[in-house]
């Protein structure tokens, strides 16, 4: 296939450097991102609400507010899934449970010297 002028066509999907984990360019690398995060502060303050809206009438409790720390997250989603006995996830820097569990939560996580508002 020929261009205009006579030369060859060329298609290149060359971006620079990719990262051996995830495959994206390393500018924009999606596991470094989700990785580490912040570190955890000595005083930690958690925010409660619950949600119902985009899950077909089910209600979701939510612990947000919390430092953007994976390994804090995970730990912390496990414990209150266990405390509680319901499931749950991390998502968006957010610990989701299922149901209304918020005076639960709210106990659980003042146990672990977690300030609790709302």
């Amino acid at each position: 296939m020929a261009g205009r002028d006579g030369a060859k066509i060329v298609y290149s999907s060359d971006k620079g450097r990719v990262c051996p984990t995830c495959g994206w360019p390393a500018a924009e690398c999606r596991c470094r991102r989700t990785q580490a995060g912040v570190a955890v502060p000595a005083r930690v303050v958690a925010k409660l609400r619950i949600e119902k809206a985009g899950r077909g009438g089910k209600t979701v409790t939510v612990v947000y507010g919390l430092p953007q720390n994976d390994a804090f997250l995970k730990e912390l989603c496990q414990d209150l899934k266990r405390g509680c006995g319901t499931g749950g996830a991390v998502a968006d820097g957010t610990v989701q449970l299922q149901g209304d569990l918020r005076e639960r939560v709210r106990g659980l996580l003042i146990e672990r010297n977690i300030t609790v508002k709302g």
